[in-house]
């Protein structure tokens, strides 16, 4: 198969499809990759080394899905990108599908077969594809909050950590998945004091057991979240429903109540926010204020850090396009896991998360198929 990796063109994205090293395990797995000039020069990939690699270059995303069987990206196509996608054409990369009406429309028009890393499934119940980000972004919500406290930032002007004799942040994370595990690892090892919301007791018990008594969990519930956030400095919004819009769980009335210039970060917001004044926000100006509240709310958290992130990436997506550049379609069939990634096929949506998010009809995979 033909495979392409345009550049990405999103606001301050730095990552790439295919490193350098996955590209040499598609050419000797027997398929023609196509990169588009510069395509790696965010993670210090030079054209050099994705010729060594075995691939051809293109002068322009055009090139690449003009004769690409198989597109493989990062972030979600952007307009300019939709009109480049044809029938038949797979495309593998992260969507967001129920907070992006506009797009799913592109990509239905297009007829395009798209499978997105965030849904694609393991053995586990996991999501392989979209851990690797997460942790990223989990790790990097703190790093932002610490530079959104200072006081010229518009913050409260706290040390996350504090000092001797002085109080440390209060950290909230609301959901206990790999987001929130992650930023509490982090703020934890900044000696911050954190608590951890969510509505799973196992997964409490779990979060209990790993940090060892140093953070503390709570049960999830509209009273807990309401004590929590109003008593926080930060609250990191890390609540997560596979394919489907963020629940709202911080509303626009709660924000009156907490401190000024205390800090939400919403690492949500790719799936619509968990905070009901979230709206997306770019690295090139990543925070906005609303009540006395600063929000963070970046779209593309690991996008500022590209060589972790495009090395992390490509070790999970690696299989799973192998798999789909082997086979097409038919690996999608036969793969469960595959088959959860599978959000829109010939102008139809096959992941019902998704369609019922955006009120669209939903179409399983085999009556889309057919």
């Amino acid at each position: 198969m033909k495979v392409g990796v345009p550049k990405e063109i999103k606001t301050y994205e730095y990552r790439v499809g295919l490193t350098p090293g996955a590209v040499r395990e598609y050419v000797a797995a027997g398929h023609t990759v196509v990169i588009e000039t510069d395509a790696g020069v965010g993670i210090g990939a030079a054209d050099q080394d994705y010729h060594k690699a075995g691939a051809t270059l293109a002068d322009s995303a055009q090139e690449v899905f003009a004769s690409s069987e198989m597109i493989v990206k990062v972030k979600e196509p952007q307009p300019s990108e939709w009109a480049l996608l044809r029938e038949n054409q797979i495309l593998f990369t992260y969507l967001h599908l129920a907070p992006d009406p506009e797009q799913a429309k592109g990509l239905m028009e297009s007829g395009c077969t798209a499978v997105a890393y965030e849904t694609v499934s393991d053995v586990h119940g996991g999501l392989p594809l979209l851990a690797p980000m997460s942790e990223v972004a989990g790790r990097l919500a703190i790093e932002a909050a610490g530079a959104a406290l200072k006081r010229y930032a518009g913050g409260r002007g706290l040390l996350i950590g504090g000092v001797p004799g002085v109080q440390p942040a209060r950290i909230v994370v609301v959901g206990g998945g790999v987001v929130g595990t992650h930023a509490a690892r982090m703020a934890a090892g900044l000696g911050a004091e954190i608590t951890i919301l969510d509505r799973s007791i196992s997964r409490l018990r779990e979060l209990d057991e790993l940090f060892e008594g140093r953070v503390r969990t709570r049960f999830s519930t509209l009273q807990a979240i309401e004590e929590e956030v109003f008593a926080a400095d930060v609250v990191i919004g890390a609540v997560l429903v596979p394919g489907a819009s963020a629940p709202k769980l911080v509303t626009r009335s709660m924000l009156s109540s907490m401190r000024k210039g205390s800090v939400i970060v919403d690492v949500a917001i790719d799936q619509g926010g968990c905070f009901e004044t979230s709206r997306p926000t770019t690295h090139a100006d990543p925070t906005y204020e609303v009540d006395g509240v600063i929000h963070y709310c970046v779209a593309n958290m690991p996008g500022a850090v590209p060589l972790t992130s495009s090395h992390a990436l490509n070790n999970a997506t690696l299989p799973f396009g192998l798999a789909l550049a082997n086979r097409g379609l038919a690996a999608v069939l036969d793969d469960p896991h595959l088959r959860a990634g599978l959000n829109v096929h010939r102008g139809r949506l096959t992941y019902r998360a998704v369609a019922e998010s955006l009120g669209l009809p939903f179409s399983p995979i085999e009556q889309a198929a057919a």
